[in-house]
This record gives structure tokens, sequence and C-alpha cells, in this order.
């Protein structure tokens, strides 16, 4: 017989002194720090702890005491609820002031390298409806809200089209509106749950696997262009057919609509056939008049106006004249090499998606780009002290990681290679500051420009510039 867990208190009128990792706020109670989602420095609250450790524990807000001054009321109904957007209730400037203190605390705590000022960090344009893809879950069994567990009314319609909860792989929280793309991403999602509930089709059943309606990807360009994919748990053509033609009559500017029949476990479509329903089975993005093609698999970043941004801090320190040969590593669909390309005498590029490869070799075609080479593998494996010896020895050497970073193999080669400047693009400033460290026995750290791409988030993108000593 299993031992009943203890019930863990209540600690009330407690005041969040700062925000934390991973968009939650800070607390501390005594000698034990604790971490709270939603809370805004200066609330009063009562946290309901819900894991304790010896020095630390983790609870929520169970009820507001009193608000503090920095908080501002969330747009979104469905804050605190769906789990993304965790710093709707922060200002944009306060946002922008904690992603700068983040970086900051990287270089210093974990680099602790010498290092230059960081500069200010470059906030979105658009801090609203401005990603470019979005993707849904439909599920037969919607997520309830604690207030709706407690409230007297009965829900027998559980069908939903929306976000997992997270930590949930099978709660599906119902979306009426999401606030980070074009209005035409909700009308879309709507227009298909509510035409899947009006003609009997099944939504999909997470713990089950079974189920007709299940997942969809919407692509909003800046250029305005629209791509639909919709994924079928079963391969029922007639009403395959039935529901793309009426998504086809009702938006009539999508410009590329597609679909997929997956019945494996997983979600992802990466290993699964996409087919054409209408239009092209591509969609444009466009960056100072080069044109970037994405199928329904590409990687693009998902701020384009701010991708562009990004891009030109990259490019800026990468101090180009025209003559320098140029290695991209880590380079997705070859956006930042084919970016750079005109402005250097030869880019490499390279990256460990097959298809994403051939992505990029299609985008330097489309934009008449010669001067480029894209090469497929494991980076740790592809990049080696051979591969520069065949190559060529680069003169600057931009890399873009996942956010685990670069392999220390990958570092080594970097380090026997000596371009004479490295670019280091991070989506995770902790792991970027640990690989700066590495480098830094050859590197000097010269320049730092975070870049907020995610705003809402405590996500942040940074951009280093080292030369070599």
């Amino acid at each position: 017989m299993s031992r009943k867990r203890k019930e863990l208190p209540i600690l009330e009128n407690v005041t969040i002194t700062d925000v934390a990792a991973e968009g939650n706020a800070l607390a501390r109670v005594n000698d034990m720090v604790v971490f709270v989602p939603y809370g805004s420095p200066g609330d009063i609250v009562d946290i309901k702890l819900t894991k304790k450790k010896k020095n630390y524990a983790e609870g929520r807000i169970a009820r507001m005491v009193e608000p503090g001054s920095v908080r501002i009321s969330p747009r979104c109904e469905h804050f605190t609820v769906c789990g993304g957007c965790r710093w709707q209730h922060l200002p944009y400037d306060y946002q922008l002031k904690c992603k700068q203190q983040q970086v900051e605390d990287c270089i210093t705590r974990i680099a602790k390298v010498e290092a230059p000022e960081v500069s200010p960090i470059i906030g979105s344009e658009s801090i609203w409806e401005y990603r470019n893809k979005m993707e849904y879950t439909f599920s037969n069994k919607k997520w309830l809200t604690f207030e709706q567990l407690n409230s007297s009314e009965e829900f027998t319609d559980r069908d939903a089209a929306g976000f997992h909860i997270p930590g949930a792989f099978d709660k599906v929280l119902d979306i009426e509106c999401c606030h980070l793309q074009d209005d035409l991403g909700n009308r879309i999602r709507l227009f298909i749950k509510d035409y899947g509930k009006q003609n009997g089709l099944s939504f999909y059943d997470l713990r089950g696997q079974t189920g007709f309606l299940r997942t969809l990807m919407i692509r909003i360009a800046s250029t305005g262009e629209v791509m639909v994919v919709m994924v079928f748990g079963e391969d029922d053509k007639n009403a395959i057919e039935s529901l793309l033609s009426a998504v086809k009559e009702e938006f009539p500017e999508i410009t590329s609509l597609m679909y997929v029949v997956n019945t494996k476990v997983n979600d992802t479509i990466g290993d699964q056939d996409v087919i054409l329903f209408s239009g092209r089975d591509y969609i444009e993005e466009e960056m100072e008049g080069l044109k970037f093609r994405i199928g329904p698999k590409s990687f693009y970043q998902t701020n384009s106006r701010q991708a562009y941004r990004l891009y030109s801090v990259a490019r800026d320190f990468a101090g180009l004249t025209g003559d320098e040969f140029v290695y991209d590593l880590y380079t997705g669909t070859g956006t930042i090499a084919n970016f750079v390309a005109r402005k250097a005498s030869k880019v490499i590029g390279i990256e460990y998606v097959p298809e994403a490869i051939e992505d990029a070799k299609v985008n330097a075609k489309v934009n008449g780009l010669d001067n480029t080479e894209f090469y497929a593998g494991d980076m740790k494996d592809i990049l080696t002290d051979r591969f520069i010896a065949e190559h060529g020895r680069p003169d600057v050497m931009i890399v873009d990681p996942p956010r685990a970073g670069m392999h220390e193999d990958v570092v080594n080669v970097i380090l026997n290679a000596e371009p004479k400047r490295i670019v280091y693009v991070s989506c995770n400033p902790a792991t970027q500051a640990r690989d700066i460290a590495m480098l830094d026995a050859k590197y000097k750290l010269t320049a730092i420009q975070p870049v907020d791409m995610f705003p809402h988030t405590a996500h942040v993108e940074n951009v280093v510039k080292m030369e070599l000593r």
C-alpha cells in the first residue's frame, strides 16, 4: 500500500521579489527560495506549494492579496492556462529589461571572461501577431479549468482545437483566440473546428490514438502568403476532400493547402508524405530582395521581421567586405548563409537535416547565388580538421546551434581552424556562455547584442562577436 503524500502548506502574504528562469517569478520565505509562475515583482500573494525541497520550493498563486505596481492586465483570455506567453502581465519595456539582465548574468556568471558592455536589447517591432507559424492539436477530451470543474455546469461537448497543456501530452486547451499570429490563423482554425463538429468528424483521442482531425499547422509569411497543413489520423479520402474543399472555398487567400495522413503514435510529420491539395508546395519569405522558399517541413525563424534584424546583426558582426570565406554552421535552410553570400567570396553551410540542406540549395538557386555550398550531416562528424583542410580555412565562422549549444568536438575544430572572427547566434544565452568560455582560449569577446524574438516569453536571442587574439 502506497504512503499518502503529505499535503503541502499555503504560504500567506508572500511578496514576489523578482523574475526567474523559464518565465517564473521568485519569492523568498525565510531561507527558502520559492518559484511561482505568473507572479510579478511587488505582488503580495498566498502561495500553494506544489513541491518542496531542502533549499527551494515551487508553488502556484492561490490568492492575489495585492498586485504589485509593475503588473498589467494580460490581453489573452487563456493567460495562465495555456502555458504560453507567461509574461503577458509584465509591460513590454520591463520584459526587455529582464531579458537584457538574463544575457548579462550569463556572461558574468557562466562565461566568466573579459567582456564588453552588453548592447541595449533590440525589441520586437510588433509584440502581437508576430509569429509566422502556429501549430494546433485537435482533441475529443477538452481540458477543463479549475473554475469549470468547480462549477455546476455540465460539459457534454469536449471537442477542442488548441494547445497542449504543459507537461500533459493528452490534455488540450480549446483556444478561442490566440494573439500571436494574424487573426486569419484564428479564423482558419475555428472554421475547421466548426466544420468538423457540423459534419460529424471525429476529433483525435490522444490516449486511444484514434480519430480523424489530428493537428493543424498555419504559416503566414511577412509577404502575405499563407500555408495550411492539415494532419488527419485516418485515411478517409472523401472526408479529406470535402473538408479541404470547404477550406479552399472559405479562404481563397491560402497560397499552399496541403495535408498529411499520420497514423503513427507521435505527431511529427518529418517522416511523413505531405500531399499538395491546392496551390503550390511552398510559400516565400523575403529579405532585402532575397526570396526564401519555405516548405511544410522547413525551419524558418518564427518572427519574420525580427529575423531580419537578427541576421543583420550577425552580418554586421561578420565584418564582410566581399573577400571573406565564410562557414555557416547549423545553417538550417541556409537563411543566414544566403543572406550574407552577396557580401562574401564564398559561403559553406553545414546542417544535420538533409531536407533543410535541399531547401538551402533551392534558396541559393532561386536567388541566383553561385558562391554557396551546402553539406548535410552531424556537425561533429562533418566539421573535422580534414573537412577544413579539403575545403579551405574560413575567415569567418557563423554558428547558430540549437538550445543545447555546440558539441565540444565542434568547438575544438573551430579552435584549430582559427578563423579571424566567430559570430555566435544563440537562442540560449546560458549554453552560449558555456561555449564562449571554451572559445576564450583563443578568442576575445568583443561585442554582445541581445535581440528579442518572442515578446511575452522569457526567451531571448543573443549574438556575440569573438575575434582571434
